[in-house]
């Protein structure tokens, strides 16, 4: 009884970043790749992550693979003035040399097309990301719930947002 309340205790205050999953290639680590449940029908997923370069030399994203999907296309959202606008990355996005870049909501994402069944909360995801230096790197996906804003391995809070519209948006 008493190592049960220890391993109790000890999962308790352990940082949500303890649990976060980083996969390494070269000089690259990816962090936290994470996407969001998506309602039934949906043929459009999104993932999220952060890759730094610890390298000398840049190295750029320029695609990936996600379980279940068609096409894993890179994507930017900036504001206009009032008016969110969103835009495919066909060259990708460069990482410079000891850079963090972050894809996230209402920024640099990846798109899922063509998802053969809705994601759920559940197993992570398998997919992979394309590096034009450093090739494929295997990466999971934590699936959180609709509308998350990011991961729960991160210590971003719990912010949530409706993506329906956007959702809807991509399927038309």
């Amino acid at each position: 009884m008493k190592l049960s309340m220890l391993a109790i205790a000890s999962l308790l205050v352990m940082s949500p970043a303890t649990f976060a999953q980083d996969f390494k290639k070269d000089d690259l680590v990816i962090s936290h790749p994470w996407t969001r449940a998506t309602p039934g029908g949906a043929t459009v997923g999104a993932g999220y992550l952060t890759i730094t370069n610890n390298g000398t030399e840049p190295d750029r994203i320029t695609g990936g693979t996600f379980q279940g999907a068609d096409r894993v296309e890179i994507h930017q959202m900036t504001m206009d003035g009032n008016t969110m606008k969103m835009r495919h990355l066909p060259e990708g996005v460069e990482i410079k040399p000891g850079a963090t870049v972050k894809f996230a909501p209402s920024s640099y994402h990846l798109m899922f097309f063509g998802l053969k069944k809705p994601i759920v909360k559940g197993p992570d995801v398998k997919g992979s990301l394309i590096f034009q230096k450093a090739g494929s790197v295997a990466v999971d996906f934590k699936v959180e719930p609709i509308g998350a804003m990011n991961s729960s391995d991160t210590s971003d809070g719990g912010m949530k947002m409706d993506d329906s519209k956007m959702m809807h948006d991509h399927m038309q």
